[in-house]
């Protein structure tokens, strides 16, 4: 039988283990994190500010920039902290909230992309629609979904991970408290925990990524149809920074939680990881905002404003 440990802490490996690193890393992920911070924050400002930003698809674009500030602030203050820290210990129960937090707001952010896209496919195949059927009370209830939602399976996700056994290695191989290095050193609890992680990210990230596929599906029929290559450019530069989007964010989700957790694909994970809780936070607002003209008009506007109120 196994000799079960009592947890109180976990060891958080980190990026590494070089001392001449972990300074420039401490400076670069702060300056991520800052720019992340300042370019989801403004983008919610300006959308709530700005009269030519009220339709539903910058209501849902400011719900995404609230999750993704959210999903950076989960990890990289601790990671920051760590880089600096001569223990990089957390707590149990701190490392069982940061997992509870991130695979929340991970659904969350899966399912407002769905609902994007949803959105898009209204508001290019169903235009003369489009106001009635995606009225603010319809957007209310459609963002209310995946946070209701998400936080109800993480929950279930989390006392899960609680299930885990741990045997005396507490060193966990990433740089927050992650799924599949948790089951790479537990000793007990782990096959349904690893069963279910597989099964429950493959249904929701197939689920969601269905709803996408389908809706933009629609959409480029809806655009082939029409006439007007100026109806056709502009329906295809409004979709263009969501499938960005889209594309970067399932991609790596997809390669870090869609497969059994071995030392290879733990080690792997950790360099994805990166980029989904950092770059991709950081890079958002800069995709919805140099690819839309809207969104760079009511920038301009807003700066003219500050200027001529000073």
């Amino acid at each position: 039988m196994p000799n079960f440990t009592d947890v109180t802490e976990f060891i958080l490996l980190g990026l590494t283990s070089r001392q001449e690193l972990k300074v420039l890393f401490f400076v670069v992920f702060l300056l991520v994190y800052m720019i992340t911070l300042l370019g989801n924050i403004g983008m919610i400002i300006l959308i709530s500010i700005s009269p030519q930003l009220q339709s539903p698809m910058y209501f849902f674009l400011s719900h995404l920039s609230f999750v993704d500030a959210c999903l950076s602030s989960n990890v990289i203050p601790k990671m920051l902290e760590n880089l600096l820290s001569e223990t990089k210990t957390i707590s149990y129960v701190g490392c069982l909230v940061q997992c509870y937090f991130f695979i929340a707001l991970v659904h969350v952010e899966v399912y407002i992309l769905a609902v994007m896209a949803f959105d898009r496919y209204m508001a290019i195949c169903k235009p003369l629609l489009y106001g009635s059927k995606m009225s603010r009370t319809v957007c209310v209830r459609l963002i209310s979904v995946p946070y209701v939602y998400g936080f109800s399976v993480s929950l279930i996700c989390t006392l899960w991970t609680y299930g885990l056994y741990f045997c005396g290695n507490f060193e966990v191989n990433h740089f927050y408290c992650a799924d599949p290095p948790l089951i790479k050193i537990a000793c007990g609890g782990v096959h349904i925990k690893e069963y279910t992680m597989i099964v429950i990210a493959g249904i929701n990230f197939t689920y969601s990524l269905s709803v996408v596929l389908t809706s933009y599906t629609l959409i480029v029929i809806a655009v082939l149809r029409m006439h007007s290559a100026d109806g056709r450019r502009k329906a295809f530069s409004t979709c263009g920074s969501h499938l960005t989007a889209v594309s970067l964010f399932y991609g790596t989700l997809i390669f870090m939680y869609l497969r059994r957790p071995t030392e290879d694909s733990v080690e792997q994970g950790k360099m994805v990881a990166v980029f989904y809780t950092t770059v991709i936070p950081m890079l958002n607002p800069m995709i919805y905002s140099l690819r839309n003209k809207d969104v760079k008009e009511a920038v301009n506007k807003a700066i003219i404003k500050a200027n001529l109120g000073q």
